[in-house]
């Protein structure tokens, strides 16, 4: 396990919050030991969760050109035909995948391909299984396409995550399971993909990135 670049700043920020409180708290040794002990004992769950937030697991990714592989950890909450209307604007099969607090928060490519389309959105904050959230939280696109099809992912903001990173743009040229975003402290990504696609998951299963097929590609 290794830990994302992303979570450097807030890692030293817990470690800062920790030391100050346990300094402020050092008074209570003698008096209430208990309650100095219990002080630090939260510190340290909080400073061991941020560190959790941001790992990076050893994984043994599956690499397919037929198969679309999962772009996020989390829960499959959402199959169903819908409309794009940002890029494609047609009828698509939405995918979404729902990532706790919990989960591993990198965001990779389920194919390989070119980087078609990326734009950014700033919006509001709903929480991430909310209908609405995918056209009016804060949100990011990025259409990834090859010669066999093209997907619309979206990475969107819930209530508690408040920054949505990404490190693609048009034209890069991309491969299966690497990193294209990381999403902080809980949040949603949505797969838009052709109609009459093949998929391998079902609503409630919970994916791997890298690991879980999503979808065959025919």
């Amino acid at each position: 396990m290794t830990i994302h670049k992303e979570g450097h700043y807030y890692i030293l920020i817990a470690t800062a919050i920790w030391g100050l409180i346990g300094w402020a708290s050092n008074s209570l040794v003698d008096s209430l030991p208990i309650l100095f002990w219990f002080i630090h004992l939260i510190c340290f769950l909080l400073w061991l969760w941020v560190i959790w937030f941001f790992r990076i697991p050893s994984r043994t990714f599956v690499f397919d050109e037929n198969k679309i592989i999962a772009p996020a950890d989390g829960k499959v909450v959402v199959i169903e035909e819908t409309t794009e209307g940002e890029y494609f604007k047609d009828q698509r099969l939405q995918v979404s995948i729902f990532m706790s607090p919990l989960n591993v928060h990198v965001n990779r490519n389920p194919i390989s391909g070119i980087i078609k389309y990326v734009k950014y959105h700033p919006g509001k904050f709903l929480v991430a299984w909310h209908p609405k959230s995918s056209t009016e939280n804060e949100r990011t696109t990025v259409v990834l396409g090859n010669e066999k099809l093209e997907i619309l992912m979206r990475q969107i903001a819930g209530a508690v995550a408040r920054r949505i990173c990404y490190y693609v743009k048009e034209g890069d040229q991309v491969k299966q399971n690497d990193e294209f975003g990381f999403i902080k402290f809980g949040s949603r990504v949505d797969l838009f993909l052709p109609v009459g696609t093949q998929i391998n998951v079902k609503i409630g299963e919970i994916v791997q990135n890298g690991k879980t097929v999503i979808a065959q590609i025919h």
